[in-house]
C-alpha cells in the first residue's frame, strides 16, 4: 500500500479581489503528524476546504493519496477524516448516538459501526461518557466528540482545523494528549494552528503560510537547527530591581553574554551562544552574582523564533 498523501499545485483561491490562497504548492507523504501554521487570515481553513472539496479552487488542483479531488471526490476521501470549524452535536443525543449518524454517512455496515464506534470513543477517552446527554458535555469533550466523528471510519489521514482553539487551557492539553496518541495509529495528520506551544508540543513538521503563500515545509529538527546556528536568548527574573552598572558591569560581562536586553527593572534578556552547556554555565554565573535571581527560561522557543522571522519577511 502505498504512502498515504496530501498535495495541493498551483492552488489558488480568490473571493472576489481578495486572494485567500495564493499559488500554494505543498506535498505531505507519510505517516506522521504535520502543522498548518500560520496567524489568522493566513489561509489556513480555506486551504482544508479546497483539499477536502467543501469549496473548489479558482485555479490549481488538489490530490489526496495521489487522487484529483475534483476528479473523484468519493474515490479521493473515502480514507479521509474531517474536523474544519467545530460542528455542533446534537444536545439531545449521546456521544454513541451522534457517531451512529456518522457511521450511517459512511455507509458502516452493522458490524463494522459496533466495532468502530467504541474505538473511537476510546481513542479520544470518552467511553465512560458514550451514554450521557452531550448538551452536559464541556466545549473540550464535545470537540473529543467531533474528533471521534472524524475517526469514525479508521481513516488513514485525518485532517483537523485548528482542533484547540476557543478550549481553557485544560481542554487545549486533553486535544493535545489526543494528538499524540492518534499519531501512533499510522496516520497522516495535518493539524492547522496559530498556537506554537501545540505545534511544537504534538508536531513532527511544520508548514507555514501567510497571505495564502507557504513560507516554508520542513521538520521541527530542521527549524531547530536553523534557529540555533544563530544563537540563543534566556530571560531572567530578579526578586528586585537591577541596577544599571549591575547589568553593564556584572551581567554583561559574565563568559559567553553578547548582550542583554532590560525587559523591565526586574527582567533581562541575555543574548549567548547556543548549546545547553552555555546555558548552564551561565545560571551558575547569575546566582553566583547573588542579585536575587528567581526564574531563569529560553526566552522563545525555536519555532517562535523562526515564526515570527517569517511572517516579518512575508511581504
Amino acid at each position: 500500500m502505498n504512502a498515504p498523501s496530501l498535495e495541493a499545485r498551483d492552488l489558488t483561491k480568490s473571493f472576489g479581489k481578495f486572494t485567500a490562497v495564493d499559488g500554494l504548492n505543498l506535498r505531505i507523504e507519510g505517516t506522521k503528524c504535520v502543522g498548518f501554521l500560520g496567524p489568522n487570515g493566513a489561509g489556513k481553513t480555506t486551504t482544508l476546504k479546497l483539499l477536502t472539496d467543501l469549496i473548489f479552487p479558482t485555479r490549481g488542483e488538489c490530490l489526496v493519496n495521489g487522487i484529483p479531488v475534483r476528479d473523484d471526490r468519493k474515490a479521493a476521501l473515502a480514507r479521509c477524516g474531517v474536523l474544519i470549524e467545530s460542528p455542533e452535536v446534537y444536545p439531545s443525543l449521546t456521544p454513541y448516538q451522534a457517531l451512529e449518524m456518522v457511521a450511517d454517512l459512511r455507509n458502516l455496515s452493522g458490524p463494522e459501526r459496533r466495532r468502530r464506534i467504541p474505538e473511537a470513543l476510546e481513542e479520544v477517552k470518552m467511553s465512560e461518557w458514550s451514554d450521557k446527554k452531550v448538551g452536559k458535555f464541556s466545549k473540550g469533550m464535545k470537540q473529543r466528540i467531533n474528533i471521534a466523528a472524524a475517526l469514525v471510519h479508521d481513516p488513514e489521514i485525518l485532517i483537523l482545523d485548528e482542533p484547540a482553539t476557543g478550549l481553557d487551557p485544560r481542554g487545549m492539553a486533553e486535544v493535545r494528549d489526543i494528538v499524540r496518541t492518534l499519531k501512533q495509529r499510522d496516520r497522516l495528520i495535518l493539524m492547522s494552528s496559530h498556537i506554537l506551544p501545540e505545534v511544537t508540543d504534538v508536531c513532527d513538521e511544520v508548514a507555514l503560510i501567510n497571505k495564502g503563500r507557504l513560507l516554508f515545509y520542513e521538520s521541527l529538527d530542521a527549524v531547530t537547527s536553523r534557529f540555533n546556528a544563530a544563537g540563543a536568548s534566556v530571560d531572567a527574573t530578579f526578586a528586585r530591581p537591577v541596577s544599571d552598572a549591575d547589568v553593564d558591569r556584572r551581567i554583561g560581562g559574565l563568559t559567553g553574554v553578547s548582550r542583554v536586553e532590560r525587559l523591565d527593572a526586574r527582567r533581562l534578556r541575555l543574548h549567548l551562544p547556543p548549546g545547553l552547556e552555555q546555558e548552564a554555565s551561565l545560571l551558575k554565573s547569575l546566582v553566583g552574582l547573588d542579585l536575587g535571581l528567581v526564574g531563569f527560561q529560553e526566552s522563545k522557543s525555536a519555532l517562535e523564533e523562526v515564526y515570527l522571522s517569517q511572517i516579518e519577511r512575508g511581504d
